[in-house]
């Protein structure tokens, strides 16, 4: 238990210290459970979130959880663009780059935003 403790934490401070370079481009963060995935992105510099949506937000019922994170990939996507965001930093945390977060991303990239 320790060991996977260690991993996630080094990850995650591994994650964090990259991204943490450029604070002037707003952060769009993820966070999964078991059944849900949301995701925001964020204004480091004023403390703000400028965007945020979740399965739960958009009701999606159908389809299996890649196809839900995808979904809310290409709805934070969207979002950005009606606030202007074009750039941000992805913040993935301590999940690995696999899966539905890899799913998320890959579609908020074919909306149009870049990181």
């Amino acid at each position: 238990m320790s060991i996977i403790h260690n991993t996630k934490q080094r990850r995650l401070i591994r994650v964090r210290s990259k991204i943490s370079q450029n604070l002037g481009i707003p952060r769009l963060t993820v966070f999964r459970s078991n059944c849900h995935i949301w995701v925001q992105i964020i204004d480091d510099k004023h403390g703000k979130t400028l965007v945020s949506t979740s399965t739960k937000t958009l009701k999606l019922t159908k389809g299996t959880k890649m196809e839900k994170a995808a979904q809310v990939g290409s709805a934070i996507a969207k979002l950005a663009k009606t606030k202007k965001l074009q750039k941000v930093r992805f913040d993935r945390g301590s999940y690995r780059y696999h899966g539905r977060v890899k799913a998320l991303a890959d579609a908020a990239r074919d909306g149009g935003l870049k990181f």
